[in-house]
């Protein structure tokens, strides 16, 4: 719902979580009301991470979530992460009783309801996608801000001055699911399962996602035609560009065309893949419908460097290449890693939390096309490891690929490394969260590179912000 920063005046407040954007909450509220009490509702688990000592104007409410620990608040700000599908209950009656819930991210709508927004989401490649969009849009002479998902939450950025030309946000699906407000533009970039354990199941996260097109209402939709599952969903919205369609912007392989008219190959860039290409061909369709010709602009492409965790070259020792592609968190983004890679003798490490997605369509995959190696670990790596097991085994000895089950990271690169010749590549690609053994992928990425014998980089995303 749309709640005003007057209402805050008035009424008790709270906030419930306290990741990144629960402090960023936290510390836009004590800016407006340096002497307001402010709650903060955490599990006690979570409530042993934090001293608030040093701001005697909190109260902590630190305890199993119950309908009665939202009673003295009208107003709860809700960090992403939570998933209300755990707590519908409770949410509820909180509700009846007079509480109302909001996002940080709608909170920055309701204030900044007349500016130019992008808002990018989609299964894979949001991240690369968004920062693409800045970088052209900057190098066009706009002033840019980048946030959301890709690591700024808005709420850091309630009244910047000078105020951007655009603002280009990243969007999740959970932030997606609660959203309110009115975007310039929204594009999709795909659609597959993901993240099924917050959002319940398939249809639920679909149609969460696709509040940033249904119920946000959007002035244009930009969307993949490439993507059934996405097209049959957005089949009435009329407000739309579509890219990967012939007569537009759209991917050949490594390259990007408009219409007949081939305009870059990511071989004279640092992207590497089909996926790429596809991010760069919607990437193109949201700057030209802001009035910017793309084949002006294509210097900031051959320029842009991927991000960090997104099949970044950690490093090359005895003859064997490392690739950090920590971020993906599917089968689907492990298969895209992999046709990156083709030509190369490749030993893949998947596996991580298990969140119940489904690696049938992926081991039937590596029978038709499999790398040099695959080594499953995690929670899932069990699983995945039987669907490789029942999916190779008609194949003949010489057309398998190294197949392994490792206990955990440091015993994955290990195997990985043995399964190659010289000009091999060690890829972590785990198509899985990384909760099971680390707090993010980040974290999974720095272990990666540690074990590979390098010094991890730096995660700070250039450009992020103004």
């Amino acid at each position: 719902m749309k709640i005003s920063l007057e209402a805050f005046v008035m009424r008790k407040v709270a906030i419930w979580g306290y990741g990144q954007e629960g402090q960023a909450a936290h510390r836009f509220l004590r800016s407006l009301f340096p002497e307001k009490k402010i709650g903060i509702i955490l599990s006690p688990e979570e409530a042993a991470h934090w001293d608030f000592s040093d701001d005697p104007l909190v109260e902590v409410v630190a305890e199993e979530l119950r309908a009665g620990s939202f009673g003295p608040y009208q107003i709860v700000i809700k960090s992403p992460g939570i998933s209300p599908y755990r707590h519908e209950r409770a949410m509820e009656w909180a509700h009846f009783r007079g509480t109302r819930f909001i996002s940080g991210t709608s909170l920055w709508f309701a204030q900044h309801a007349h500016d130019k927004t992008v808002v990018i989401t989609g299964t894979k490649g949001k991240s690369t996608t968004s920062a693409l969009v800045a970088s052209l849009l900057r190098a066009s002479g706009a002033r840019t801000a980048l946030a959301g998902n890709i690591g700024l939450p808005l709420i850091e950025l309630m009244d910047p001055d000078p105020v951007p030309d655009y603002w280009v946000i990243e969007l999740s699906s959970y932030q997606a699911q609660d959203f309110t407000g009115h975007p310039a533009i929204t594009a999709v970039l795909n659609l597959s399962p993901e993240h099924l354990d917050w959002h319940g199941d398939e249809e639920t996260y679909y149609r969460d996602k696709l509040r940033l097109v249904h119920v946000a209402n959007p002035d244009l939709a930009v969307l993949n035609a490439a993507d059934a599952r996405l097209m049959a969903r957005c089949e009435g919205f009329e407000r739309r560009a579509l890219f990967n369609h012939r007569g537009f912007w759209h991917a050949r392989g490594h390259e990007v065309w408009h219409d007949e008219e081939r305009v870059i190959d990511l071989a004279d860039t640092a992207l590497k893949g089909a996926h790429n290409a596809s991010n760069l061909a919607c990437a193109f369709t949201i700057v030209e419908a802001l009035g910017h010709d793309p084949r002006g602009l294509l210097g900031a492409v051959r320029s842009f460097r991927p991000l960090p965790h997104r099949l970044s070259l950690v490093g090359e020792c005895e003859g064997i290449a490392y690739v950090d592609d920590s971020i993906a968190t599917t089968p689907e983004a492990t298969l895209a890693a992999l046709a990156s890679l083709e030509g190369r003798p490749v030993a893949v490490l998947v596996g991580g939390f298990d969140r119940g997605l489904d690696w049938g369509d992926f081991a039937r995959q590596m029978a038709l096309s499999a790398p040099a190696g695959i080594v499953a670990m995690g929670q899932n790596g069990p699983r995945i490891h039987a669907h490789l097991e029942d999916s190779l085994a008609g194949l003949a000895p010489e057309q398998r690929p190294a197949l392994h089950l490792a206990a955990d990271l440091e015993e994955a690169v290990s195997s990985a490394r043995r399964m190659l010749p010289a000009g091999g590549v060690v890829l972590l690609s785990p198509g899985a969260p990384s909760f099971d053994a680390f707090r993010s992928y980040a974290e999974r990425g720095h272990a990666f590179a540690r074990l590979a014998g390098f010094e991890p980089a730096s995660d700070a995303i250039e450009g992020v912000g103004l």
